[in-house]
C-alpha cells in the first residue's frame, strides 16, 4: 500500500492530537501549573506535525518489517508488528527531544527546569510507544488515501515461465 502526502499530513494530526493530550497530562503532573503545561503542548502541536510528516515520509522508502501480499489481484505491503514497535521508538528519539527542548523552553524560569523537562520527556518513552503502536495498528485498518498496487500475471506458454506486473492504481477516492 503507497500513502499519499494527505493522508500522511491527516494522519501526523490525528497522532499528534493524542500526543498533545499526553504531554499536557503529563506535563501538568511535573510542574503542577495547568497554564504551563498547556504552553508545552501548545508549541509541540506546531513542531510535532511537522517532523511527523518527515518521519512518516522516510519511513514509507523503508521496506523493512514489511511483508508484500496478492489480495484480489492487488499487491498489498503490510507493515508486520515488530516494524510497528521500531517506528514507534524511532519516532520517541524524535518526540522526546523535540518534547524536552519545549518543556526546558517553556519553564526555563523554574530553578528545577532541566529535571522537569527530563522528567516529562522521560515519561513519555513509555506512555508514547505504546500510543503511538496502537495508532499506527488502527490506521492499518483505514484505506482512504492508500493506494493499492495492482498485480497481474501472464504465462508463457512456451516456456511455462510466470511473470508478474505490478502498478499503483489510480486515486478512487
Amino acid at each position: 500500500m503507497k500513502e499519499n502526502h494527505f493522508r500522511s499530513l491527516v494522519k501526523g494530526a490525528s497522532w499528534r492530537a493524542v500526543g498533545t493530550m499526553d504531554t499536557i497530562f503529563l506535563s501538568f503532573i511535573f510542574t503542577g501549573k495547568i497554564f504551563t503545561a498547556v504552553k508545552i503542548g501548545g508549541v509541540e502541536l506546531f513542531t510535532k506535525i511537522f517532523l511527523f510528516y518527515l518521519h512518516e515520509r522516510v519511513w514509507m522508502r523503508l521496506s523493512f518489517g514489511t511483508e508484500q501480499v496478492v489480495e484480489s489481484g492487488n499487491l498489498i505491503t503490510r507493515d508486520k508488528h515488530y516494524r510497528s514497535l521500531i517506528k514507534g521508538v524511532s519516532w520517541r528519539i524524535v518526540g522526546s527531544i523535540d518534547t524536552f527542548w519545549i518543556a526546558l523552553f517553556v519553564n526555563h524560569a523554574s530553578p528545577t527546569a532541566t529535571q522537569t523537562a527530563f522528567s516529562i520527556a522521560a515519561t513519555e518513552v513509555i506512555t508514547k510507544v505504546g500510543l503511538f503502536w496502537l495508532h499506527e495498528r488502527v490506521w492499518m485498518k483505514v484505506k482512504w488515501g492508500a493506494k493499492p498496487i495492482e498485480v497481474t500475471e501472464t504465462k508463457s506458454v512456451e516456456s511455462n515461465e510466470v511473470k508478474s506486473t505490478a502498478r499503483v492504481t489510480e486515486d478512487k477516492f
